[in-house]
């Protein structure tokens, strides 16, 4: 495992902007930072990495961590043109993650995919909610960046599914406090839904919530695999890995796309 971080000299634009995003919240009768750790898992995303960073970097978190597979495009050294750190770890979204929640020492670990982004309204929403003492984790509702009517509705009914089977992906931004993610084991080692997994065993460990924010994400899949094949598979998969299925078979059907 490698890991890599790098400082900067803060600005007073910088400054003045963790001031306004990393609020002052009450806590346990006193005043602290709520400290937000982003990490971002890649694996060959040289075309978009560039752009995500810089939307997120705008919000002035505590620190992002890029959590690399092997990349063997520009990924990390986008990465480290932005200062970031840097995990290695073998391929697997899971292990990724893990591996750079181990080294975050923020108080709120927001995961972010490499194609999506919260706007500055719903990281403030993020960030005063997990002020709050009552609150674990969460996620945002679902926003994929198109103006295709079908793809709008999909937004919503993923949004929907979310709020009532309790059926989260990692594309609507989980976020959850750091000492309760390794309470309860970080993700399990899957090749594939380790976000429904996860989010599952966050609410029964505690208090969650869906915010009516978005996070936004990228709609390519949906444009290179086509909508309804795309919508289709991701709710066989979704369902057969809740009914049992084994996920390496499971991940078989779920191609990678950048």
């Amino acid at each position: 495992m490698k890991a890599t971080v790098k400082y900067h000299k803060l600005s007073m634009t910088t400054v003045e902007t963790l001031i306004r995003t990393e609020f002052f919240l009450p806590h346990s009768g006193r005043e602290q930072f709520v400290k937000i750790s982003v990490i971002i898992p890649t694996l060959n995303e040289a075309v978009i990495l560039e752009k995500t960073i810089a939307e997120i970097d705008r919000h002035s978190p505590h620190e992002i961590i890029i959590a690399d597979g092997g990349s063997d495009d520009d990924t990390l050294g986008i990465a480290e043109k932005f200062g970031l750190a840097i995990v290695t770890s073998p391929p697997g979204r899971a292990l990724q993650m893990n591996t750079a929640a181990q080294a975050a020492t923020g108080d709120v670990l927001f995961f972010l995919h490499a194609d999506s982004r919260v706007d500055a309204n719903s990281y403030r929403k993020m960030v005063a909610v997990m002020g709050q003492a009552n609150k674990v984790g969460g996620a945002f509702s679902l926003a994929i960046e198109s103006e295709k009517p079908s793809l709008k509705i999909i937004s919503v009914f993923a949004t929907l599914r979310s709020k009532h089977l309790n059926l989260v992906y990692g594309d609507q931004a989980i976020f959850v406090q750091t000492a309760v993610f390794h309470e309860i084991g970080g993700f399990s080692p899957l090749p594939i839904c380790e976000d429904l997994e996860f989010y599952r065993r966050l609410m029964a460990h505690g208090p969650t919530v869906i915010l009516k924010e978005k996070a936004f994400t990228s709609a390519r899949r949906w444009v290179t695999e086509g909508i309804i094949f795309t919508s289709m598979r991701n709710s066989v998969i979704a369902t057969l890995f809740l009914l049992g299925f084994p996920p390496k078979t499971l991940s078989k059907w779920y191609l990678v796309v950048r």
